[in-house]
């Protein structure tokens, strides 16, 4: 009988049970793919995390997958893979492997040496028109989005619709089974003060409401950079989870000329929750 230790994290808060929790598995080489999804399956989070040796010069090797499918790039599972791998290895940074290439993870620790929050360099996405805008509007209950529609892509791909205000973000009630026919985020977003306010849905990739979604911040950033509601090199704070008592905290800042980003961050909080084995 094979034994698969994992840990779960919350990630993007360091309030227990708030955030976005992902499973760890620290040790996945015996693993095989179906083994994988059938353990993600199981346990049933946005998100499980399969640790691997490194092939590309980084600190390890991972594999994303939700109960139904596998990511190439997963925000909240990056950042909480390296709070746990990096935690007995005493890094001050982490490069993980991922599918969308080797994403480094800056951490920062309190005087006791404890971890308290993460900065990613993410991949620069791919920016286009949606092409299906309309549907996606109708699907959402929108009629006039503040911005245009755009698709960015960095492994998952992520639709921003901008809304009038936190209130209609708060208030909306997407037609689910609609949206199951687009295979990408849906991040719906306002400005709410000096913060901004997002609600991500995402049930044709198997995650109906998303509680902190890492893979959408940076290029909410970039979103809002290119149109010019933030310049380039400010920070964002994002707050997203409420509506399904999973509160988050997402901070991202992105560096860039004209219309085109050069760096992409994405920064928060985890927080260790449990620990477990699978018996195979």
């Amino acid at each position: 009988m094979r034994a698969f230790r994992y840990v779960v994290a919350d990630v993007f808060t360091d309030t227990p049970l708030q955030g976005n929790p992902v499973a760890i598995f620290t040790d996945a080489r015996d693993l095989n793919e179906l083994e994988m999804q059938a353990l993600a399956r199981e346990l049933n989070l946005s998100e499980s995390v399969f640790v691997l040796p490194p092939n590309e010069g980084g600190h390890a090797r991972i594999r994303i997958f939700t109960a139904s499918t596998e990511l190439p790039f997963a925000g909240h599972p990056v950042l909480g893979a390296a709070f746990v791998l990096a935690a007995p290895m005493q890094l001050g940074v982490v490069a993980l492997e991922t599918r969308s290439g080797v994403v480094p993870v800056e951490l920062t620790r309190h005087d006791s040496g404890r971890i308290v929050s993460g900065r990613m360099e993410q991949p620069v996405p791919a920016v286009q028109p949606y092409a299906r805008a309309d549907d996606l509007l109708a699907a959402l209950g929108v009629r006039e989005p503040g911005l245009p529609v755009e698709h960015y892509n960095l492994g998952p791909g992520q639709v921003y619709v901008e809304l009038e205000s936190p209130e209609a973000v708060a208030g909306l009630s997407p037609d689910l089974g609609a949206l199951v026919g687009h295979p990408v985020g849906v991040n719906t977003f306002a400005r709410a003060g000096e913060r901004w306010k997002t609600r991500n849905f995402a049930p044709g990739i198997g995650i109906p409401e998303d509680p902190a979604t890492g893979s959408a911040a940076g290029p909410l950033a970039y979103h809002l950079a290119r149109h010019g509601r933030i310049a380039w090199g400010e920070e964002i704070v994002i707050d997203q989870g409420a509506e399904v008592g999973r509160a988050s905290v997402l901070r991202a800042r992105v560096e860039g000329e004209g219309p085109t980003a050069t760096r992409v961050e994405v920064a928060g909080a985890a927080v260790t929750v449990a620990r477990g084995e699978f018996r195979l």
